[in-house]
């Protein structure tokens, strides 16, 4: 007997809706994009429980005839392609024609089209994937789908579906990303009869991003364009660098109008953003890639919100450069890295070199000779030696030269043989051998005197800086070999992260590096000691434990601050005002999606508790609303900690680096911030003598 059956439409239906229908907001998608290749100018999205009672989609597009709408819901029934070559150069959002198919065998469907100039239109009834009724009806040019009971035959998909409100801001995720890709079309959604989003026709996308997100976004937003013609051009915005998420959710990607999550694109966005964020944290971005059709196959996904580039490369060159760029022209990165780093990181592949002078890149304009911080390609920045000299110390009593000399007596020191041309140089300039000599004393401790000669050029160098025209060339220049100076032996390899139980409480600070990093010691060796995320971890567990405690303590704001939540975040902000609250914030929800912040707990900044607002709001969703009420205090009590914690580049007087450490080593975790990364890391004694080759 053959074990090998083909199987019934039916069957096939219910498999293919288990790709294309994940969930209410993977059916709006198909309906909202069939709306929109229908030409429609107005697209209404109405949603009862989330998508699972009801979720109809109604459009005044071209509609259907008697004979399409019967024939729309057969497999592979599509208007949008003919011919096998129509698949390399795909126009329209959907193409497939297994959408209406798959939700028709899982839900109970009726639809109701007509076109301009019929008398009449028609009404076709669908129950599980089989017709129950054709007849004729009325209503204005266009069409409505109304997709009820969804999943009611197939009952083990329906309690894979997540809570009501994890659908309904899945649902306004999905639609607010489509009016951002076409803000010419209003969009209007409802959910529960209540209207969550109306925006109306925009001139631009700047004007659609204002109705949906308001004022405030549009404040912190950078605009992009640029990009390779043959490859990917790229537009939109990004946000600056002070506007920062913990989450990716705030970036809307779209390849040829077509909404995408594409891995590819976020690296080459964050990668845009090297060096200007910390890690971990994220720009919002709206941007937009026209894409050839031939450089681009939208087939790879059933529910088509993934692409495949044929020059992944290059697409990601362009969309990093056109970010560096962007940042470049408003002043947070030099114009020289932004378009160095390209050639220096990441370069092009082969096959895109190939294009020749056509293969443009859309420049940015240099910004004056002034605004480069006087740093030419090819030398390196200054060095500096020694210690500051106090203003009581006798050796700089005895040194300091006023501001205008311009000429000093030779000095015997290496360094200013150096300073004072190639013959000085080469007459009194001492081998490396010979410095070390001289360096190092019976025991390898460096010479008597040393402090003294290092402090003495560095305040000659302060007081008698000659002009760039009259300054000697230094020797690597003059040897051509771009004054890179012999490398050090890197310690990377001996810092260690330690263990809470490897920490002793007899830790004495030193200093601090880059006012970010508190420097101590305790018996064992070195400790490099961040210092935002010590405190962030003793924050950390000081929110966590107000709970079973006391109250937060407030600080209420003299005018209370006012902002407007985008349609996502009005979504999540009722399910967490409750538990904001209990950490000090006064919140009071206002007319539409504008709420206002009355007070903000004792530990934080005023000025940053929109930024927390907004992050936590935009964590809130999906799978994590789900969670239990401990994990989302966490998350909560997390984001509020970094926020309020001392920030890098601050200086910290030696009573507050104490009161730092003494108070980490009471927290539940002194090793490793909420976050996960470490806060202390050791270099034992030992490694240092090592690396010295003791």
């Amino acid at each position: 007997m053959s074990k090998i059956r083909v199987l019934s439409d039916h069957i096939a239906n219910q498999i293919a809706a288990g790709e294309v229908v994940e969930r209410p907001a993977s059916v709006a998608k198909e309906l909202v994009e069939n709306s929109i290749d229908a030409g429609a100018r107005r697209v209404e999205v109405d949603v009862e429980a989330g998508g699972r009672r009801l979720l109809r989609v109604s459009d005044d597009g071209g509609g259907m005839t008697r004979d399409d709408a019967v024939l729309a819901f057969e497999r592979h029934a599509t208007s949008k392609i003919a011919t096998a070559e129509d698949l390399t150069r795909i126009e329209t959002l959907g193409f497939r024609g297994e959408a209406l198919a798959s939700i028709a065998s899982v839900a109970r469907v009726e639809l109701l089209t007509q076109i301009a100039g019929e008398p009449e239109g028609t009404r076709v009834l669908i129950e599980g994937g089989k017709m129950r009724d054709v007849s004729p009806a009325a209503r204005p040019r266009g069409t409505t789908i109304a997709v009820r009971d969804l999943f009611f035959n197939v009952p083990a998909r329906r309690k894979f579906l997540r809570s009501e409100a994890t659908e309904s801001f899945h649902l306004t995720n999905l639609v607010t990303h489509y009016a951002l890709a076409h803000p010419e079309i209003e969009f209007a959604l409802t959910n529960n009869g209540r209207e969550v989003l109306r925006a109306a026709p925009a001139a631009s996308l700047r004007e659609r991003a204002y109705q949906i997100f308001g004022e405030e976004f549009l404040e912190n937003l950078l605009e992009v364009g640029g990009g390779y013609a043959e490859v990917a051009r790229v537009r939109g915005y990004v946000s600056a660098p002070r506007e920062r998420r913990t989450t990716r959710d705030a970036q809307y990607l779209f390849v040829n109008g077509r909404f995408v999550r594409d891995r590819l694109i976020t690296r080459a966005l964050s990668e845009g953003f090297r060096s200007v964020l910390p890690q971990g944290v994220f720009p919002s971005a709206l941007l937009f890639l026209d894409v050839p059709l031939a450089e681009v196959d939208v087939n790879v996904h059933p529910a088509k919100t993934e692409v495949r580039f044929r020059r992944p490369a290059a697409v990601a060159d362009a969309v990093r450069d056109a970010v560096r760029a962007a940042l470049a022209a408003n002043g947070f990165v030099r114009t020289a890295e932004s378009f160095d780093a390209r050639q220096r990181d990441a370069p092009l592949d082969a096959a895109v070199h190939g294009f020749g002078s056509s293969y443009a890149f859309t420049p940015t304009p240099t910004p004056p000779e002034g605004a480069r911080g006087g740093t030419q390609e090819g030398t390196q920045e200054g060095l500096e030696f020694g210690r500051t000299p106090h203003a009581t110390d006798e050796t700089f009593r005895h040194d300091a030269q006023p501001a205008n000399v311009t000429t000093t007596e030779p000095s015997t020191s290496a360094l200013d043989a150096d300073r004072h041309g190639p013959q000085a140089s080469s007459a009194h300039a001492p081998s490396r051998e010979e410095e070390a000599a001289r360096d190092q004393g019976p025991s390898g401790e460096r010479a008597t005197g040393a402090d003294d000669v290092l402090s003495s050029e560095a305040t000659h160098v302060q007081g008698a800086r000659p002009s760039s025209s009259d300054a000697p060339t230094s020797p690597a220049h003059r040897d051509g070999q771009g004054g890179a100076l012999p490398p050090l032996s890197s310690a990377a390899a001996l810092v260690r992260e330690i263990s809470p139980g490897s920490l002793s409480t007899n830790i004495r600070p030193l200093g601090q590096l880059a006012e970010s990093f508190i420097i101590a010691t305790d018996p064992e060796g070195l400790l490099l000691i961040d210092q935002h995320v010590a405190h962030e971890r003793i924050l950390f567990d000081k929110y966590l434990a107000l709970e079973e405690t006391r109250a937060a303590e407030s600080q209420h704001l003299l005018v209370p601050e006012t902002f407007d939540l985008s349609p996502a975040q009005t979504a999540a902000f009722d399910s967490v005002s409750a538990e904001l609250e209990r950490y000090g914030f006064g919140l009071m929800r206002l007319s539409g999606r504008t709420v206002a912040v009355r007070a903000v707990p004792a530990d934080l900044p005023a000025t940053e508790a929109r930024n927390l607002l907004a992050e936590i709001l935009d964590a809130v969703e999906s799978e994590k609303r789900g969670r239990a009420r401990a994990t989302l205090r966490e998350r909560v009590a997390a984001s509020l900690a970094c926020r309020a914690a001392i920030k890098i580049n601050t200086p910290l007087t030696r009573e507050k680096m104490h009161w730092l450490i003494e108070h980490l080593l009471l927290t539940s975790s002194p090793t490793t911030c909420p976050h996960g990364r470490p806060i202390i890391l050791r270099l034992t004694k030992r490694d240092i003598e090592r690396g010295f080759n003791r």
